[in-house]
């Protein structure tokens, strides 16, 4: 039977899938150019805030003596000051987190393998997560919660990283937040992290919340990739991930931060550009935001949101961070900006995955497949289990991985 001579129902439905692996390989073109693009001048703190203190009401924050002239202040900046008296909404009895992904992938060694097999499964989780009958052990007390980059989800990012962290004895769960978007690439089933990253932190608070309610953890360790080092900030400073006024009662104990946006990007000059226009009144990042997703202005040097983290310094209290940056990162650049530093009552680990191993090529994408990469989150996470003897070094090529 000839092309002609087939029924029509098949051969619309032949158009239709055309139709849409033409859209999602735009994305990823789209993606792949953003990767090779990013360019960033924010550089990060050089010193700590002092500790501020909360009121008995819970309504001001009281900054430490001094702590004004060395830290601006958000209102100063004509930025909105989030309220601390806002409590996250508790999980509802409508939220189901298991049906935020459906199925699993295979386990991928190659970046660029997993993006593609996403296209055609985009709800599927990646090996090791989301069993939600998993219960924490005395060796890991804490969940893995596992938050993905901009443009990425839950399976193509964390492929590689999610399987390892259950054969290393974790319970591991991965969400895909930051869809709900009107942009256009918001529409493409397989890509997330396109919405606002305010929101973005909301939905992972009743995910967190919803984790430690099925497992019994008081708290979860988090590794986020790209936009999920800077939601996690967002997360913890505001969406109540953190407490200062009792660190103790923090719902996160560790933060792995691999190649985070932690200080914004210039998205080649046109973000700054584009701010500096823009607070001459013309919106020229809002078409940005429209066709790439608000996450992407969100992340851009010098934006509202960056701005606020920064202004209240770049860690919270009770807090162990580990930062992993690499040298070949073309979208956090210059490389250095992904690292924090450490204000009262945290710890900051900056590492960067070359030093001792030169032959480790990993870019911005690849590092989520980079051997060397999960060895360094496997001991951040548990330096006993995983000591710094057993993290390997072993090529990984940019782009697509191993």
């Amino acid at each position: 039977m000839n092309e002609s001579e087939r029924p029509m129902s098949i051969k619309h439905s032949r158009v239709r899938r055309r139709a849409r692996s033409t859209t999602t390989i735009a994305a990823l073109s789209a993606a792949i150019v953003f990767a090779g693009l990013g360019v960033a001048s924010a550089q990060p703190a050089t010193e700590p805030a002092p500790p501020a203190t909360v009121t008995a009401d819970g309504t001001e924050v009281v900054p430490a003596e001094g702590s004004e002239a060395q830290r601006p202040k958000a209102e100063d900046q004509g930025i909105e000051r989030p309220s601390i008296a806002d409590v996250p909404v508790e999980v509802s009895s409508t939220y189901d987190p298991e049906k935020e992904t459906v199925g699993y992938g295979p386990v991928q060694k190659n970046f660029l393998a997993g993006f593609l097999y996403n296209i055609v499964h985009p709800d599927v989780a990646p090996q090791g997560a989301n069993d939600w009958s998993c219960k924490p052990t005395d060796a890991h007390p804490n969940p893995v919660v596992l938050l993905h980059g901009t443009w990425e989800n839950a399976y193509n990012n964390f492929a590689r990283i999610s399987p390892a962290l259950k054969d290393a004895g974790y319970c591991v769960f991965v969400l895909n937040y930051g869809d709900q978007d009107s942009s256009g690439l918001g529409h493409v089933k397989s890509v997330r992290g396109t919405g606002p990253i305010a929101d973005s932190a909301k939905e992972i608070a009743t995910y967190i919340d919803a984790v430690r309610a099925r497992t019994g953890a008081a708290k979860v360790d988090i590794v986020g990739h790209s936009q999920g080092g800077l939601v996690t900030r967002q997360y913890l400073r505001f969406e109540g991930g953190a407490n200062p006024s009792d660190p103790s009662k923090n719902k996160v104990g560790k933060v792995v931060s691999v190649s985070g946006s932690n200080h914004g990007t210039t998205l080649v000059g046109i973000g700054t550009l584009g701010r500096t226009i823009n607070n001459l009144g013309l919106n020229v990042l809002g078409v940005v935001g429209a066709i790439a997703g608000p996450a992407a202005s969100d992340q851009v040097i010098d934006s509202p949101l960056v701005k606020a983290l920064d202004a209240g310094g770049d860690t919270d209290p009770g807090i162990d961070y580990t930062v992993l940056g690499t040298r070949f990162d073309e979208v956090v650049t210059p490389y250095k900006t992904t690292f924090l530093t450490a204000g009262p009552g945290a710890t900051v680990k900056n590492i960067l995955l070359q030093d001792g191993c030169g032959v480790d090529l990993s870019d911005h994408l690849s590092i989520s497949v980079s051997p060397r990469a999960i060895g360094i989150i496997k001991n951040a996470l548990d330096p006993q289990g995983t000591p710094a003897s057993a993290i390997p070094c072993v090529w990984n090529g940019p782009v697509t991985g191993g």
